[in-house]
């Protein structure tokens, strides 16, 4: 007998278990899924930084780099993005039948099964790539490689399922999708009213056991072409032809879309983007129980599965579309920022564009370092749930910004749509993202703190365990040891946080990194701060705090800061600790130690219980937020790196796909190379007052070669500048020549005149 346990532990038990909220199956089984892996370091409010350190980057073997810069190269050449959303609608056959030859459906597929058998990291970079030149291409490329039949199979399917159906998905056979959302449920899943009811039924010419499905999804990517489809529905057994539960739960089936009753082909236009999306309906649809994926023993397992399968997922596809675009506009914008003159200078010496130039530029580098440390723990086997919602939710809503900022100094450039506009539609696909997998608002205020809080923290989800075990006894003993540990642990990280608070993070743990040191200090006394913080909100609050979700959506800012700022760090130690991308790095950490003091503050603000509020503001924030941000040096700085061809620029927007052709990328990437190369004569002119480089050349302030050049430069940046218009007729049918639309504009003021 334990005094502890019988006479301390025992009534905290008893009062516990009887405010503990409940928790649905759905809630549960999403918290099982996954596992945790650099979050749990960060909840414990003393990260080991030499772990982080010491843990391997991502990397491409031979077979995966000669793909990228064989067949994905050879794919971004055959695209031609303004063709294909207002032409075609569709990618054209012939890239549809070279995606299937060279098994771009079936990159996660291994080898054995006919796929090519890459890495989460080898996926990222691929679908980075393709998207730098073709959203649409990216999508279709990605999703049969994320959560659908082929993820789910190779986790849960039997051998036989796996036998039959692999092969043809790597070899584009079958093309998939899977079908989850409906009209009554789109995030709220548990909501789904599409069935499947057990049943005696014929299947090629048999009688046998299965199911009758009667559904409507919508939003499904690559739904009106897809040949295989993956249906989430619930099953329900009212017969008790497979045993006594009536009500089964979601369950997960392959449903072969030739099988009477399927209606699918309908089209979607998400946001004017034309990847085949579409609805599809299920009328009376009879399949055998070996269709459940996993077969029988998986009936109402589904939502687990596919919660598994999305902790990978959302970690791959939209982290990877998203750091593309963060890329990709850092690289365009710096070089049209840097040819394109106003006032007589380069609109790059603004300071109003340096501000969101440098944010666009910081933003590229921290998204492409969350995305390699994501994949690198991705590649190693772990399912970071948390991680994964993290960075679906913060990569689709910087991209955002990046790209927002992008169009802002582009002006007009960027506005009219044409084969030379290549931002516009990047700009038109933004809401997809961060729509699909979850909207991020429910993201941000529910999941990442929600399901982080229990997963990650070091003994809240023993404690929850102990607390629902259904001997009471067993239960009790369960939650003496993990209480105490929890009471030890709270007491540790209040003083911790204590010191390192007050003493500014002066003596908070970090390795020897050079000139990032500081950095790991402040983000060691962050984590402490917002441990401590944490601890206390779900002492107070309980249960309740799900239900408080502007303070639990700050909650998830901090700890979504926290992985973010650690994978800047891990980026600039792996890459060599270049000096020359301080900058970017600065501009990061100053940006998200912001964020982090304003979200402690909103925290200690809006607290219920305004004692323990007051308490944690003397202990972790006494002299209130005090970082204001990157200073204005930084963003100088910052912004100068994407302004000049250099190895930072290249490092900061490394492998995208730029088709050497007369498109607006080639040719803002040819006036920015004269534009620069020109400079100096530029210059040179300007001093002498001049600006005709004739004139130039024939008082000797430049050479004649310096004159060509500059010629150049200026012919460059007049083709970049250009925006493109259209005859009437090319828009609308109405009009069959341009002579019309004057005659029928004539015609229509003589009819009003004469009324």
């Amino acid at each position: 007998m334990s005094f502890r346990r019988d006479y301390l532990s025992k009534p905290i038990f008893s009062w516990a278990r009887g405010v503990l909220p409940t928790m649905s199956d759905t809630e549960r089984e999403a918290l099982e899924a996954g596992d945790v892996w650099w979050d749990a370091d960060l909840f414990t409010g003393n990260p080991d930084w030499s772990k982080l350190l010491a843990f391997a980057p991502a990397k491409l073997t031979d077979e995966e780099t000669a793909f990228l810069h064989g067949p994905v190269d050879e794919l971004c050449t055959m695209l031609d993005e303004w063709k294909i959303n207002w032409e075609w609608r569709d990618l054209p056959p012939e890239v549809w039948a070279f995606i299937k030859a060279k098994k771009f459906f079936g990159m996660i597929i291994p080898r054995e099964f006919g796929g090519l058998g890459f890495s989460p990291y080898a996926h990222s970079e691929v679908v980075r790539k393709i998207s730098s030149r073709s959203l649409t291409a990216a999508v279709t490329v990605m999703v049969p490689n994320s959560l659908g039949p082929g993820e789910l199979l190779m986790r849960f399917g039997t051998k036989e399922q796996q036998d039959k159906w692999l092969p043809r998905l790597a070899a584009g056979q079958d093309i998939p999708c899977f079908g989850l959302t409906s009209p009554e449920a789109g995030s709220d899943a548990a909501s789904m009213i599409d069935t499947g009811i057990i049943c005696k039924g014929n299947f090629e010419g048999r009688e046998v056991i299965g199911l009758k499905l009667n559904w409507h999804k919508r939003y499904i990517t690559l739904g009106p072409v897809a040949t295989l489809l993956g249906l989430a529905f619930k099953a329900y057994d009212p017969d008790h032809l497979v045993g006594n539960q009536e009500e089964l739960g979601i369950t997960v089936a392959l449903i072969p879309t030739h099988l009477p009753g399927v209606s699918i082909g309908h089209r979607h236009l998400p946001a004017m983007q034309v990847f085949q999306n579409g609805p599809n309906w299920g009328k009376d649809v009879f399949i055998p129980l070996d269709y459940i994926i996993g077969g029988q023993e998986r009936l109402g397992q589904g939502w687990k599965m596919l919660m598994t399968a999305l902790a990978a997922g959302r970690g791959i596809s939209l982290p990877s579309l998203s750091a593309a675009g963060a890329a990709y506009a850092a690289r365009t914008t710096g070089a049209y920022a840097r040819i394109r003159e106003q006032f007589g200078i380069s609109i790059a010496k603004f300071e109003g564009i340096e501000e969101p130039l440098a944010r666009i530029a910081g933003t590229a580098y921290l998204l492409d370092a969350a995305r390699r440390l994501t994949c690198a723990a991705l590649n190693e086997g772990h399912h970071p749930a948390v991680i994964s919602g993290i960075m679906k939710l913060h990569a689709t809503e910087r991209m955002r910004i990046a790209i927002d900022d992008a169009m802002d100094i582009h002006g007009g450039k960027a506005v009219i749509d044409g084969p030379q506009n290549y931002l516009g539609g990047l700009y038109r696909s933004v809401p997809v993202g961060i729509t699909v997998e979850g909207a991020n608002i429910l993201t941000r205020n529910l999941i990442v703190f929600g399901q982080g809080a229990i997963r990650a923290h070091p003994y809240l989800l023993q404690e929850m365990n102990a607390l629902s075990e259904t001997d009471r006894d067993k239960g009790l003993t369960a939650f003496d040891t993990a209480f105490w540990k929890h009471v030890g642990h709270s007491f540790a990280t209040m003083f911790r946080a204590w010191g390192r608070s007050w003493s500014f993070g002066l003596f908070a743990p970090a390795p020897d990194a050079g000139d990032a040191t500081e950095f790991y200090r402040q983000l060691s006394r962050y984590s402490s701060a917002f441990a401590l913080c944490a601890d206390m909100a779900l002492l107070t609050l309980g249960g309740a705090l799900k239900r408080k979700e502007m303070l639990s959506a700050r909650f998830g800012d901090i700890l979504s800061e926290l992985y973010l700022l650690s994978a800047a760090l891990k980026r600039w130690q792996d890459e060599g600790r270049q000096k020359e991308d301080l900058p970017a790095l600065e501009w990061c950490m100053a940006s998200g130690f912001k964020t982090i003091e304003n979200r402690l503050a909103e925290i200690l603000a809006n607290l219920p219980n305004r004692p323990v509020a007051w308490l944690l503001k003397f202990l972790v924030q006494p002299f209130g937020a005090r970082v204001t941000g990157p200073s204005d040096r930084v963003v100088h700085l910052c912004a100068q790196l994407v302004l000049s061809p250099s190895a930072p620029r290249d490092r900061l927007t490394p492998d995208l796909a730029f088709v050497e052709d007369d498109g607006g990328i080639a040719r803002l990437e040819k006036a920015f190379r004269l534009v620069t190369a020109a400079e100096d004569a530029a210059k040179q002119l300007r001093a002498a007052r001049l600006h005709d480089w004739k004139e130039g050349v024939k008082k000797g302030v430049i050479t004649q070669d310096d004159g060509e050049k500059l010629a150049a430069a200026h012919e460059a940046v007049a083709k970049v500048i250009e925006v493109d218009d259209f005859a009437p007729e090319a828009l609308s049918p109405i009009y069959k020549k341009s002579a019309d639309v004057h005659q029928f504009f004539q015609e229509l003021g003589e009819q009003r005149a004469a009324s």
